[in-house]
């Protein structure tokens, strides 16, 4: 097994919707906002290649989006999954399976782009099978109104109508090496792919643990649909994650790929951060 980090791109969100009900005096000593409290934010995609599969787990918001979008997004950096799977020798033509964590359009927008004419979106890896959970799907496909501008359905209803749609149901070994869990607070069904990797255990976080400085229980998402679930996750996975030295790929730090955890009197904290290619 082989594991590259896939860079593609990034965009600004704001500081208080990415912290929650912490003060911006403690979370931008960790994590610095621009003047108009902006912070950037990675989105960083892993490929995992199996051997027999070339499996991408998340691809970033892509780059189909018009210019008021991208403006108010700040959508900005050289990456794109098309460059960064290149740097590997790969092309989105040698992906056969997508894991989408969950429905969110910077987590899933990379799904589609246009076709020639760009008259419609068509799916981006057109020999891959897309994995949602079914639960995720349900809820993107019929969203509440508070989390309904965090799905937009151009970027994952053409893969249904491809025919390229699996779906998670349950819990388990998903692939060889890589199985799945469901976690439901940040938004009901997102996935969560544990990597057995060599003799560790490497957790693609998405949006359970957005960066490193999110680790804390209470530095949470305002954009978390449930939060006591979500505190509730976060203290039973760091504690695992702790005792196991899982490392945590980290999606959306800007600053650092890679970090493990570990018991302090003050509950789970951060031990080290590094570079991916040093795992």
């Amino acid at each position: 097994m082989k594991l590259y980090s896939i860079p593609t791109g990034t965009l600004k969100l704001d500081g208080g919707s990415m912290f929650g009900v912490v003060p911006k005096t403690l979370w931008s000593s960790a994590y610095p906002a621009d003047e108009n409290n902006l912070c950037t934010w990675a989105m960083r995609c892993l490929l995992v290649d199996t051997g027999n599969r070339k499996v991408l787990i998340d691809n970033g918001i892509g780059d189909h989006h018009d210019e008021k979008f991208r403006s108010l997004y700040g959508l900005n950096g050289e990456d794109s999954v098309g460059k960064s799977l290149a740097t590997h020798g790969l092309s989105p033509d040698d992906i056969t399976d997508v894991i989408l964590t969950h429905l969110h359009f910077d987590h899933c927008g990379g799904s589609v782009k246009f076709n020639d004419d760009r008259s419609r979106l068509i799916p981006a890896f057109p020999g891959a099978t897309y994995w949602v959970s079914k639960t995720q799907w349900d809820n993107a496909s019929h969203p509440n109104q508070r989390e309904k501008a965090s799905f937009l359905k151009k970027t994952f209803t053409p893969v249904l109508e491809t025919n390229q749609l699996a779906f998670i149901e349950e819990e388990g070994e998903l692939f060889p090496g890589i199985t799945v869990r469901i976690f439901d607070g940040h938004t009901q069904g997102q996935v969560i792919p544990f990597i057995r990797y060599k003799n560790t255990t490497v957790v693609f976080v998405a949006d359970l643990i957005p960066s490193s400085a999110h680790i804390p229980l209470s530095w949470m998402l305002s954009f978390d649909m449930q939060p006591m679930v979500t505190l509730m996750e976060k203290e039973d996975f760091l504690n695992e994650a702790a005792d196991n030295q899982y490392v945590l790929f980290l999606e959306h730090d800007l600053y650092h790929e890679c970090c493990t955890v570990q018991r302090t009197e003050k509950g789970v904290r951060l031990k080290e951060t590094f570079e991916f290619q040093f795992i």
